[in-house]
């Protein structure tokens, strides 16, 4: 079946985390997918607050998205799936998370404040409610969740860097630094309690987890509890001179303290040659693929944002998310000189189901290949991170006793 709409469940916020790749690699700025538009600036722009002073306060819960036990946590949403078979058929698939988790994620979310400044604020908006459902909620099925706030560079000042109109300035990227420094120490020293942690971040957020194991944990005890760090859509190289000294890439599923890396492109839009995702440099770009960790044959067990689209001809989906089995599958590549998560979608035309799950960056009217599946990097394997995370787990503790 023809997918009618698959554009329109892609939202700002998702949007928004590919616009600091583009700003980093210098890519022509997209065409992005209907979506509510960021906030816009006046043409005579008001003074800018002063940022927060000093560093921010991870005491206070009110700076955390997810927190166990803050009264309305971000990641206590719903959940629940619709199962979109082939044949057209339908099922539900409920979700529980485990208040008993035996380990701990920590999380950085990538670009998605619409605030109107070059720094955001320490306010929740739809924009990181929305990425933290889509993103990370769901693993609270195996890992007590934590999800600080952050003045990252926002929307506004990405679309500056790109020729955009540039937003009134406040602070730097120095703040946001600072903030994951500082919800990181808060969190090794209150919460962790020597448990074992997966840090996990997409994007923006994945720049942030590869500096904070650069900095922060790389050749320190710490790293002793760190389970994995899924970082994902950014381009990290492996070798001598790769960009971890002492963080092995994973190969299965029982490994821990290792990375899993990979950005993502459609076996039909591979990497143009001035692309940056996925690029080697001083060493091959990684690329892990998360269904091929825990030996799912039958493809990833992928998770869509609902939206507006029609998933199934004649049926509504009441659900916040799908799951479309064997829709796609995914493999690592190496090609050209890049290194990849492929992703190939195995539409059949004859059958109800919808034949495409869309997240392609448009650029006159067709999909960029400067950017792959960016949009919904996370969302392609999100159901085997979620396994990953939980036999990962249960291997690192195993090696506790």
């Amino acid at each position: 079946m023809r997918h009618t709409a698959m554009s329109a469940r892609v939202t700002a916020a998702l949007f928004a985390s590919a616009l600091l790749a583009a700003c980093a690699a210098g890519a022509p700025t997209p065409e992005p997918p209907p979506a509510p538009p960021a906030a816009p600036v006046a043409s005579t722009p008001p003074a800018a607050p002063a940022p927060t002073a000093g560093a921010t306060d991870y005491a206070n819960a009110a700076n955390w998205l997810c927190l166990p036990g803050k009264a309305n946590d971000a990641c206590s949403v719903d959940l629940t799936a619709t199962v979109v078979n082939a044949d057209g058929s339908t099922a539900r698939e409920p979700f529980a998370a485990d208040p008993n988790a035996p380990i701990d994620c920590f999380y950085v979310y990538p670009t998605v404040s619409l605030d109107p400044y070059s720094i955001s604020d320490l306010n929740a908006g739809p924009e990181e409610l929305s990425v933290i459902r889509s993103q990370f909620a769901r693993f609270g099925s195996k890992c007590r969740l934590y999800a600080p706030l952050y003045r990252q560079i926002t929307l506004a000042q990405l679309r500056a860097g790109m020729g955009g109109a540039a937003p009134p300035q406040r602070g730097g990227r120095e703040e946001a630094n600072a903030d994951i420094d500082a919800a990181w120490e808060h969190y090794l020293k209150h919460y962790n309690n020597g448990r074992g942690v997966i840090l996990i971040g997409h994007s923006q957020g994945a720049g942030q987890i590869t500096r904070l194991i650069q900095q922060h944990i790389e050749g320190k005890p710490v790293a002793d509890r760190m389970i994995s760090a899924m970082v994902i859509g950014w381009t990290l190289q492996s070798g001598p001179s790769g960009t971890l000294k002492s963080t092995p890439v994973c190969t299965s599923d029982r490994d821990v303290g290792c990375l899993v890396n990979y950005v993502s492109f459609r076996d039909t839009v591979p990497p143009a040659p001035t692309a940056r995702f996925g690029r080697d440099g001083d060493g091959p770009a990684i690329c892990t693929a998360p269904s091929k960790l825990i030996g799912d044959t039958a493809g990833p067990r992928s998770y869509f944002t609902t939206g507006t689209a029609t998933w199934v001809k004649g049926k509504t989906i009441d659900t916040p998310f799908v799951r479309t089995p064997g829709l796609v599958t995914t493999r690592c590549v190496a090609k050209d000189g890049f290194h990849y998560l492929e992703v190939k979608v195995n539409a059949v035309p004859a059958d109800p189901r919808a034949d495409d799950m869309g997240g392609d960056i448009m650029a006159n009217g067709k999909p960029d290949a400067g950017w792959g599946l960016h949009l919904i990097d996370m969302n392609l394997e999100m159901g085997d991170l979620v396994e990953l995370a939980g036999r990962q787990g249960a291997a690192w503790s195993s090696r506790q006793k």
